[in-house]
């Protein structure tokens, strides 16, 4: 688009984090804007799993996370093999989605992240409903390769938008928002399948 940037349409499947099960298709359009902002994403999917229950797989992963009787830490997830403790999986699972947050607002149109392991973690104990977790995690610079570390605040409630902030090594040294503005889903987290991009 003269003046404005490059606007890409795309059209890909989606799949369940968890059950690697295909969980719906996706129409996107992307526009990558001239100046230095992050991209304009209008995306519509229609989704395999029905909405009850996405809901009631966040309500049992907020309740296990809920009544921990002692917060949980944790460092290196997946170790250097790969390997996960079951334990941490839910911990992981709100690191993918919160980091979404955060490779959307980094990404340029040369420029892509993956999360790739959670450096450390700790839970925050709350005295209202939410969740709170303080995360350092690596992300994957692509096509440069760099492993970027940036520090992450991740709140969240089922059926909320998350609310994120986090600042990144190659970042200036303030918090930036990268909160949600629909709801969204932690236990129902969905990757792209690169091969349909």
């Amino acid at each position: 688009i003269p003046g404005m940037g490059q606007k890409y349409y795309l059209q890909f499947t989606t799949e369940d984090y968890r059950s690697r099960e295909n969980a719906g298709s996706c129409l996107a359009t992307v526009l990558y804007p001239k100046k230095k902002s992050p991209p304009a994403v209008n995306i519509k999917c229609i989704n395999n799993k029905d909405q009850k229950q996405i809901q009631e797989e966040d309500n049992r992963l907020y309740r296990k996370l809920k009544h921990q009787t002692k917060p949980i830490i944790g460092s290196n997830i997946p170790d250097i093999f790969g390997n996960m403790e079951p334990a941490f999986e839910p911990v992981w699972a709100l690191a993918v989605a919160g980091s979404s947050y955060m490779m959307w607002e980094k990404s340029t149109e040369n420029v892509g992240y993956f999360m790739s392991q959670v450096k450390s973690v700790k839970q925050w104990m709350r005295k209202d409903d939410s969740l709170e977790f303080d995360y350092t995690i690596l992300l994957h610079e692509m096509p440069t390769q760099e492993m970027i570390l940036c520090h992450m605040r991740l709140i969240w409630l089922p059926g909320r938008p998350l609310k994120v902030k986090y600042t990144c090594e190659s970042d200036s040294h303030q918090l930036e928002d990268g909160s949600g503005m629909e709801s969204g889903s932690a236990a129902g987290i969905i990757h792209e399948k690169e091969e349909n991009f």
